[in-house]
C-alpha cells in the first residue's frame, strides 16, 4: 500500500524545513469494537488475532468476533514490570518493556510465543536512554522510542533510536518542540509503519496520530501531518491483512478508560 499524497507532503515539509505546518491527514471510520480486560497499554495485530497488552498481562483475541483464545499473566516473581507497545513478527510477539516509573531507567524487549503467549526470550538494553515504549522492525533492524515523562524527568529528552539487527545503535532523533507540547506530560506511546512507508506515532492521551519523517543521519524528526484517531493515545498497530492501496488501511487501538479494542479504517490516499 502506498500513500502518495502524504509522501508528497513529506517532500514539501523537507524542502521548507521546520517552519512548515503539519498537514491534516485522513479521518477514520470505526469498523470494530469489543471489550478486553487487558486493554491498558496497547494492541498488536497479525492475520487472524489481536494481542491486547496490559502492564503485566496479555490477552489473545480472534479478530473476527472478539473471542478470547489465550491469556498470560506474569507470575509474582517475574521480571515484568511495565509492558508497553507490541508487534507480531513471524510467530513471535515482541513487547517493549521498562521499569517506569522507577529510576534509573531499565528497558528491554520481551519476546513471547504468539500461539501460546508464553515468554521465550528477551533483549535487555545496557544503560538505556529512557523507558522503552515501542520497538518495530525497520530497515533490517529496529526502530525504538525511549521515553521521558515530566513526572520523573523532562519529555524533551525522549528519543527515537535506530538499531541494526544485532542491536547496535545507528542513529537518534529528538521530537519537535511543538509535538512535545501535544504529548503533554508524557511521550510517544505507540507506532506503526503504515504500508511499510508512513511512520505514525501516538501520544499518551490525545486523539491524534502524528506522521513523521526521519532525516537519514539523525537529528530532529519532522512532523509532517496529523491524522485523526478514534481513541485516546496508547499503543496501536496496523492490520496489514485488511489494508490495501485500494481500500486504505485499518488500525487497531485501545480505549483505556472503557477497556475496549477499537478498529478504524482510513481511506485510500487520493490519486
Amino acid at each position: 500500500m502506498r500513500l502518495p499524497a502524504l509522501l508528497l507532503l513529506t517532500s514539501l515539509a523537507s524542502g521548507l524545513g521546520h517552519a512548515a505546518e503539519p498537514a491534516k491527514g485522513p479521518a477514520p471510520t470505526e469498523v470494530a469494537r469489543f471489550h478486553a480486560d487487558e486493554a491498558v497499554q496497547g494492541v498488536a495485530v497479525d492475520g487472524e488475532h489481536l494481542y491486547v497488552i496490559a502492564d503485566h498481562a496479555l490477552g489473545k483475541y480472534r479478530k473476527a468476533d472478539g473471542t478470547k483464545v489465550a491469556a498470560w499473566t506474569a507470575p509474582k516473581d517475574s521480571k515484568i514490570k511495565h509492558l508497553n507497545a507490541g508487534v507480531v513478527v513471524a510467530d513471535k510477539l515482541y513487547c517493549a518493556h521498562s521499569n517506569f516509573p522507577l529510576k534509573p531507567d531499565e528497558s528491554s524487549v520481551e519476546i513471547f510465543d504468539a500461539a501460546t503467549l508464553q515468554p521465550t526470550s528477551r533483549h535487555v538494553f545496557t544503560n538505556p536512554p529512557g523507558s522503552l515504549t515501542w520497538a518495530i522492525p525497520y530497515q533490517g533492524g529496529w526502530l525504538t522510542c525511549f521515553a521521558h515523562y515530566t513526572t520523573t524527568s523532562d519529555n524533551a529528552l525522549s528519543r527515537i533510536v535506530q538499531f541494526d539487527k544485532e542491536w547496535k545503535e545507528l542513529h537518534r532523533w529528538s521530537f519537535p518542540a511543538e509535538l512535545l507540547k501535544r504529548f503533554g506530560w508524557s511521550s510517544s506511546s505507540g507506532v506503526s509503519l503504515v504500508g511499510g512507508e508512513q511512520l505514525l506515532v501516538s501520544g499518551h492521551d490525545a486523539r491524534e496520530l502524528y506522521a513523521l519523517t526521519l532525516p537519514p543521519e539523525g537529528g530532529e524528526a519532522r512532523w509532517v501531518a496529523t491524522w485523526g484517531f478514534l481513541t485516546a493515545g496508547q499503543a496501536f498497530d496496523e492490520d496489514r491483512a485488511a489494508s490495501s492501496k485500494e481500500k486504505g488501511c485499518v488500525l487497531y487501538s485501545i480505549e483505556r478508560k472503557t477497556k475496549e479494542v477499537v478498529g478504524a479504517r482510513y481511506p485510500a490516499a487520493v490519486r
